[in-house]
C-alpha cells in the first residue's frame, strides 16, 4: 500500500531517500552491478533492482 504523504516519512527522510535514489541512478548509469550499488548505498538489492527498472523505463 502506498501512502499519499510519502510513506509516513518526514520531509528530511524523503529528501535523504531521494538523494540515495539519485546516487543509485548515477552508479547504475556507470554500469555498476546491483550488489555493488546496494553495498555502497547501504540498502538491500531489492530497491536497487526496482530503481534500475524504473530508471530504464524513463
Amino acid at each position: 500500500m502506498r501512502y499519499p504523504d510519502g510513506s509516513g516519512l518526514t520531509a528530511e527522510q524523503r529528501r535523504r531517500r531521494e538523494e540515495v535514489r539519485m546516487r543509485a541512478a548515477d552508479l547504475l548509469e556507470r554500469a555498476a552491478e546491483v550488489p555493488c550499488v546496494a553495498r555502497q548505498l547501504g540498502v538491500s538489492e531489492k530497491p536497487v533492482c526496482q530503481w534500475r527498472r524504473t530508471w530504464r523505463a524513463v
